[in-house]
């Protein structure tokens, strides 16, 4: 954990370095919505290689941000994610539902306690990060000093290298309840299992032959098979027996 802190601390360390050298600045703020759609697109549409995130897909939740910005937002990610040969994205825990169902994006990811700040690094060549360090709609801040993206990929290396598979959060869907069996078939299920002839089950089970081929028609319509073998696997597959 100190060496993802100090990693960290590097990449800000170096963004505030090459601000205050006066040779370049750190980076080009962007703000509107209109101008940052148009850097992410640009992003998106530039990238080549290799796509590092920063992200949280569920930070925009309970503010007040345009729909149509989240969707471009969500569509410049998987564009370049398409385009790139090679992506790490670094999502917090609390964001595993979310990378696992509809926000799917070609990829890997890795999951930690929680992200450093959010950041989209294309080709370690151009980095974007939020001007409050949480969200893209407020403002961003366009990097492209050599010096300060290389941090910043250190960084991400870092996180990355102590980051979890989310494969090891995935708890598997519980299997539906079974169907009840109706309870005048149970006994000729357990008939069935027994191996008992129709007419050996028919006398024990007090029942005219007839009225007990009906019912073994009416067990395998409720198990969906006509199988008398099969019957008994998909019987203890729902859980019958």
């Amino acid at each position: 954990m100190a060496e993802n802190v100090g990693s960290v601390m590097l990449a800000r360390s170096a963004m505030n370095r090459a601000a205050t050298e006066g040779q370049r600045p750190a980076g080009r703020p962007v703000r509107g919505a209109r101008r940052v759609s148009a850097a992410l697109a640009g992003l998106a549409a530039s990238t080549r290689h290799e796509l590092l995130t920063f992200d949280d897909p569920v930070a925009s939740a309970g503010y007040a941000i345009p729909e149509p910005f989240l969707e471009l937002v969500g569509a410049c990610m998987r564009t370049a994610a398409e385009r790139a040969d090679e992506v790490r994205r670094i999502v917090p825990r609390h964001a595993l539902a979310r990378i696992e169902g509809g926000l799917r994006v070609p990829g890997q990811a890795r999951l930690v306690e929680s992200i450093p700040f959010k950041m989209i690094l294309v080709d370690r060549t151009v980095a974007a990060i939020p001007l409050d360090l949480e969200l893209l709609y407020n403002g961003m801040l366009l990097v492209r000093d050599p010096v300060v993206v290389r941090a910043l990929v250190r960084a991400h290396q870092v996180c990355w290298a102590m980051a979890e598979d989310p494969t090891a959060y995935t708890v598997p869907s519980p299997s539906p309840p079974p169907d009840d069996l109706p309870p005048q078939l149970r006994p000729v299920l357990d008939a069935l299992v027994a191996g008992l002839t129709d007419e050996t089950a028919a006398a024990r089970l007090g029942m005219s032959a007839r009225t007990y081929s009906r019912r073994v028609g009416e067990l395998m319509a409720a198990l969906g098979t006509t199988s008398r073998f099969r019957a008994g696997a998909e019987a203890a597959r729902r859980g019958w027996l």
